[in-house]
């Protein structure tokens, strides 16, 4: 319990030029899924578009995930899914185990995960895949890498109120005395040593702002692909 509340403190901070107090609180209650899998069968291509196909165990996609809070967060009425990033952009979300997706671009840097209906990512070393498709300049997979989540795209009513703050890590991890990951939002900071999912709250209406930057131990700007992370989501 002590170390919860440390934490929390240390995880509130209040905007100078926003009447808002804006928080952020690690989320908790979630089923851990510690022995889920995803795996990547097979690319093909066919009339413009990839078609990929994975192999996912321990996970049930389509399900509703059962959770212990007692709180509301944006949810996919389909169920568990797999989110597909592209080069960090915005992630679409798969609820089988074969998809098409049309690609752009010479080489594109693929992460697909598994995630929970809320949208919150499972974060065990075999619940991802990391590759990339295309002619173009490789870039190295052992680099560090921090990609965006959550929060994403619009958000109405009961919604509003608290909103999913999830990233992916790859080849790193924060510490209180390593990396860190930095969330900007609106005019508020936060430094993050934990990989964990959060909520966010304090948020007004409108166009909300946020940044994401993987540190290293001395607070500055690690040199990876894709790092910072920008995004604009909305509340109505």
């Amino acid at each position: 319990m002590k170390k919860i509340l440390v934490l929390f403190i240390a995880l509130i901070f209040t905007s100078c030029n926003n009447s808002n107090q804006i928080t952020i609180t690690k989320l908790e209650g979630s089923p851990s899924y510690e022995n889920s899998k995803l795996k990547i069968k097979d690319t093909n291509f066919e009339n413009d578009k990839y078609e990929f196909s994975f192999e996912v165990k321990d996970y049930e996609l389509g399900a509703q995930t059962k959770n212990d809070f007692n709180f509301k967060l944006a949810n996919s009425g389909k169920g568990q899914h797999i989110h597909f990033i592209v080069n960090n952009s915005p992630y679409s979300a798969h609820y089988t185990e074969t998809f098409t997706k049309q690609l752009k671009g010479e080489n594109n840097v693929i992460l697909a995960f598994l995630s929970r209906s809320h949208h919150e990512s499972v974060k065990n070393n075999d619940a991802f895949i990391l590759t990339q498709i295309g002619k173009g300049e490789e870039i190295d997979l052992n680099d560090e890498f921090l990609f965006y989540s959550r929060p994403k795209g619009v958000y109405k009513g009961k919604d509003t109120e608290k909103l999913l703050l999830d990233f992916y890590l790859v080849n790193t991890k924060i510490s209180a005395d390593g990396n860190k990951v930095r969330a900007t939002i609106l005019d508020s900071k936060f430094i993050i040593d934990e990989w964990a999912p959060y909520y966010i709250e304090g948020l007004p209406k409108g166009e909300i702002s946020i940044k994401l930057e993987l540190l290293d131990e001395k607070g500055d700007l690690i040199d990876s692909p894709f790092n910072p992370s920008i995004r604009k989501v909305t509340l109505e």
